[in-house]
């Protein structure tokens, strides 16, 4: 949208860890130097301190998952690596997934399944087995704050395996800051013990804070003068507060508004009307409170979003970018709409007691009334696709019209907000049971969810802190599409992608929708950028999630959260 506007090729604040963007600060390189020295100091063939735990924390967005994506680019070779992106586990579980992560297969009994200690000798096997081919191993543990006391303490027993000479495992805790308050505890003082580098990441200082932007702006192209004057980095910085995933989602909006008035420099104001659209309304009190009583983006962002869907749909029949600011920042009648937008929001803020905003429930209350099976929430959602609300497994009913059941436990609410579909959360209620109810909708501040026939409405930030990233939906597969075959397949699900991907850079006919293609070097990069572009791991793997937000991009018919922009 506004990357051609300020002369970039592509989103520089996309809050995807890209190791590209990562800004080094010298805290940063501290940080990394810490995780570094995990693999080449206690498991180097010269000896060192003899294994154990590193520990990295940090508050949210400090940019801790970017150091360990740059870390893991970095390691030597004859290094093994596990990485368990989501500790919510049991302790055989944990271990289960440890042997996955190193490739390790368990012999099969008919007896009875895998036991934990089955998991702990096959694991020994394997570090002893690469011991003595001179390789290390490494597990790192990310959001490490989630695992529970009885699963940190099997994997203080893990360290104990080891050879006369030296430990077989090393081991990476990175996590929020209580993660440093729960090896505090009396009941942890023999892991704690066996930390040997520990680094916490702070946030960027005011100076820092205008670097880290530069730094963004010049990976993704950008040249000359950063379009940001000395007063709007100074509220950039107070309003995120130096911690970058902020800073990206502050920047990201600012630059979005600018370009939407036709400004190619952002100033204090535009700065501060983001704010109340990213962060909440709070921050207008703080900084000037002339913005609560003039809401530029919670008034004009619809007027925004229809202006970009034409412009997209502008592009695709072959008018270049270069013309959006112009025409946003200078046609008469989108001024006018604006005005109405304005009027429509006003006349709903003073809308009568008839037609009432709902209710925000707390989710609290929300919570025992939501089922603990998550069948029952599957025939929830199943009726958007138009299936079956009674199926002993929705999923198995789902296959026959080519539709697949997805699930994934690493979104987050910029993600889901993005996604615009349906689907299921887990929701972790206080008796430590999970709970699942239908995401239906998603506004600014909050979201509806849907149990049966009834409908809640939450705010955000209570849903932030029972949803820890677990997310289920269906999605249309492509003809052809095996998860096994991504990597090099050819035939009509890479077609389909090429296709797709070719209309959305509005290029017409270039590919024969009846001739197979091949995930070559070059359709791989774009399927990257595209990733990047919507906060995917950019592998360049197309899998569910990719298609998805093709889908999405594309205004393709599916369905849809309540309000979101078709």
């Amino acid at each position: 949208m506004y990357w051609q506007h300020f002369g970039l090729t592509q989103d520089p604040l996309s809050i995807a860890p890209d190791p590209r963007y990562l800004f080094m600060s010298e805290r940063h390189r501290e940080a990394l130097a810490h995780l570094l020295f995990g693999v080449s100091g206690p498991l180097s063939s010269a000896g060192g301190s003899g294994g154990g735990f590193v520990l990295l924390t940090g508050d949210i967005g400090t940019g801790k998952t970017t150091i360990c994506r740059c870390f893991l680019e970095q390691i030597p070779a004859g290094c093994h690596v596990a990485y368990i992106f989501n500790p919510k586990l049991t302790v055989v579980e944990l271990l289960q997934s440890i042997c996955e992560e190193f490739h390790i297969t368990l012999v099969p009994t008919a007896s009875a399944p895998a036991t934990l200690k089955d998991y702990i000798d096959a694991l020994n096997a394997f570090l002893l087995q690469s011991h003595a081919a001179g390789h290390s191993c490494v597990l790192i543990i990310d959001e490490a704050q989630n695992l529970q006391p009885d699963v940190l303490e099997q994997l203080r027993l893990l360290t104990n395996l080891e050879t006369n000479a030296r430990k077989l495992l090393q081991i990476v805790l990175i996590g929020q800051p209580e993660l440093r308050t729960m090896l505090a505890r009396p009941e942890l003082e023999q892991l704690a013990q066996r930390v040997i580098a520990r680094f916490h990441l702070d946030a960027l200082n005011e100076d820092e804070s205008a670097q880290y932007i530069q730094h963004r702006l010049a990976v993704a192209g950008h040249t000359g003068p950063l379009p940001f004057d000395r007063r709007a980095l100074q509220a950039i910085h107070r309003l995120a507060r130096g911690v970058p995933r902020r800073i990206n989602l502050l920047c990201g909006r600012a630059l979005l508004g600018a370009w939407a008035t036709g400004q190619h420099s952002v100033n204090r104001d535009v700065v501060n009307k983001a704010a109340v659209e990213v962060f909440g309304a709070e921050h207008a009190t703080q900084s000037s409170p002339g913005i609560a009583r003039n809401p530029w983006l919670l008034a004009g962002m619809g007027v925004l979003l229809g202006a970009v869907a034409t412009a997209v749909f502008t592009l695709s029949n072959g008018r270049g970018p270069a013309q959006w600011p112009l025409q946003l920042a200078t046609t008469p009648t989108q001024k006018s709409a604006k005005a109405e937008s304005a009027a429509s929001v006003a006349t709903a803020s003073s809308a009568p007691a008839s037609s009432p905003a709902p209710a925000i429930a707390t989710l609290e209350s929300v919570l025992p009334q939501l089922p603990l099976d998550i069948t029952q929430a599957w025939n929830t959602l199943t009726p958007r696709w138009k299936l079956s609300t009674s199926s002993a497994d929705p999923c198995a009913a789902a296959l026959a019209q080519q539709l697949q059941c997805y699930r994934t436990s690493q979104l987050n609410l910029p993600l889901l907000r993005q996604l615009r579909r349906p689907g299921i959360l887990t929701l972790q209620a206080d008796d430590s049971n999970a709970r699942y109810a239908v995401l239906v909708d998603m506004g600014d501040q909050t979201a509806t969810l849907q149990s049966g026939t009834q409908q809640y409405t939450v705010s955000l930030g209570a849903l932030a802190r029972h949803w820890r990233g677990d997310f289920a939906t269906l999605w249309h597969v492509p003809d052809g599409y095996t998860p096994a075959a991504r990597g090099g397949a050819t035939g009509p699900a890479i077609t389909q992608l090429a296709h797709q991907l070719d209309q959305l850079d509005g290029i017409a006919g270039h590919v024969a929708s009846d001739s197979p293609q091949q995930l070559d070097t070059a359709l791989k990069s774009r399927v990257r950028d595209f990733q990047r572009n919507h906060g995917l791991q950019a592998d360049g793997q197309p899998g569910p999630m990719t298609y998805m937000q093709l889908e999405g991009a594309l205004g393709n018919t599916m369905p849809r959260l309540l309000g979101a922009v078709h």
